[in-house]
């Protein structure tokens, strides 16, 4: 191997020494992410975005099944029109990128890079709705944002990212209410049923709620160091940005009605929770169903006569089930194995000399390193059962790791000791009162993640203050 071969396959930092250098290893040496040359941005490989690609189409037949027709916008927004609902450009004032200049002319009115796109959405709804013939307007947009980060992290925080926002009209609160949580679960089964990611579905705080929405519902992950991601969010705009940008209809009575509205999205910060729920130290582990390649075939003495060909032949017979490449190329064995587990590919497959001879090939398993032996012939029923296999071992593995790090505590000396002893989700009882959320994020660097949908009519005491409290809360140190 050359000096390049070599750097490939050093091992990349223990998770368990520096988690934060193990993610970057791992996002730098899969091949995912390049660094741009602005600060805080990334170009995004081929593999990368073969992931992001794959988590799209899930997404987007999903959105697409559920009614929602996809449309885009300008990238660009006028300061003026950002300036229409106060709460929303309060909200994201500190990370908005302004145009001041066209070429040497600087402009009479500075524009927004888009960091959402409610006012642009609302802007439109006020000119195409006009009865209550025209509702529900159920729209939606892929597209990048930028949103001026301090601290920036490949796929979890950087100054662009992909995403794609819904962004819809109703007659009544309850139909949006009706929307909010239809699209909530459907983020919910891609991240459960394509990721392998177990999500807690909840309410948002006032105080973490969307800028400008009556109320948001999230989607909460844990992580392997135990702090929480947010994977998912859906707003309920309420009238809001109706009763802003003049969005009415006339009703069937003839009186004339301000629409209710929500927004929603995801964004490629789900590579980074992939990344960070299912990777070890060997490097990626992709879910199957969301794996470019589901099976890498890998010829052993392919300089050997008859390997190579049959290794062809096994690709075209495995492409009929699974997504399937090979490496032919030149480098050794152990060099393509260490590459194939860094990408976290789901199942490997060994094929030689001996192996033909015994009509068997090798399959290797990228969540345990299981190795099995199959007759060729029985591939196209082993292959489809060990990737649905791995599908379920992940998700059980990631929802047993959540359940391990979650503590239900009563006290603060016990919401302390939990952060201190089992970093992780933190279920503790809340008086709703701002005051306390905001002390239990100076006293221990906590934020509230989601009140859980299920509540099992608990009652107890404020964590913090010891008054009563109905509302059972997650809160724990999150990205």
């Amino acid at each position: 191997m050359g000096k390049k071969d070599k750097q490939f396959v050093e091992k990349v930092t223990a998770m368990e020494e520096d988690f934060a250098q193990w993610y970057t290893d791992v996002v730098k040496q899969a091949d995912l992410v390049d660094y741009a040359s602005v600060r805080g941005s990334m170009i995004i490989r081929p593999y990368g975005y073969a992931i992001w690609e794959n988590i799209r189409d899930v997404l987007d037949k999903k959105i697409k099944d559920t009614g929602h027709q996809n449309m885009y916008f300008p990238l660009f927004i006028p300061e003026s029109l950002l300036q229409k609902e106060k709460d929303h450009i309060e909200g994201f004032a500190p990370e908005v990128a302004w145009v001041t200049h066209g070429g040497s002319e600087e402009l009479q009115e500075r524009l927004v890079v888009r960091p959402t796109s409610e006012v642009l959405f609302a802007e439109h709804y006020s000119k195409i709705i006009h009865s209550y013939r025209d509702l529900p307007k159920l729209y939606n947009q892929w597209s990048n944002v930028v949103r001026w980060e301090k601290t920036t992290r490949p796929f979890l925080r950087s100054l662009e990212f992909l995403w794609q926002e819904g962004h819809t009209c109703h007659a009544t609160e309850q139909d949006a209410a009706e929307e909010t949580r239809k699209m909530l679960d459907v983020y919910a089964t891609v991240c459960e049923d394509f990721l392998a990611i177990p999500v807690i579905k909840g309410r948002k705080t006032e105080k973490e709620k969307f800028a400008g929405a009556n109320y948001t519902l999230t989607i909460e992950s844990l992580m392997h160091d135990g702090k929480a991601l947010q994977t998912g969010t859906s707003h309920h705009l309420g009238t809001g940005f109706a009763e802003a940008f003049d969005i009415t209809y006339s009703d069937e009575n003839g009186n004339q009605q301000y629409v209710h509205q929500t927004s929603w999205g995801i964004t490629t910060r789900l590579i980074g929770a992939l990344i960070m729920v299912h990777g070890d130290n060997r490097g990626l582990v992709v879910p199957p169903r969301v794996a470019p390649t589901q099976v890498m075939i890998v010829p052993i003495a392919q300089h050997k006569e008859g390997v190579l060909e049959r290794a062809y032949e096994l690709k075209g017979q495995v492409a009929e089930f699974a997504r399937v490449d090979i490496d032919a190329s030149d480098k050794m064995p152990g060099w393509k194995f260490n590459e194939y587990e860094m990408k976290g590919i789901p199942l490997r497959l060994e094929v030689g000399p001996k192996d033909i001879e015994k009509n068997q090939v090798v399959l290797v398993r990228r969540d345990t390193g299981e190795k099995s032996f199959v007759a060729m012939d029985e591939l196209s029923t082993i292959i489809p059962a060990l990737l649905e296999d791995i599908q379920q071992t992940l998700y059980d593995r990631a929802l047993a790791h959540r359940e391990e790090k979650t503590t239900n505590v009563t006290t603060f000396a016990e919401f302390k000791q939990a952060l201190e002893q089992n970093p992780g989700f933190v279920e503790a009882m809340w008086c709703e009162d701002k005051a306390c959320e905001e002390n239990i994020k100076e006293e221990t660097g906590a934020t509230s993640r989601c009140i859980p949908f299920e509540q099992e009519n608990r009652a107890g005491h404020c964590v913090c203050c010891g008054k009563e409290a109905t509302q059972l809360v997650y809160w724990a140190k999150a990205y």
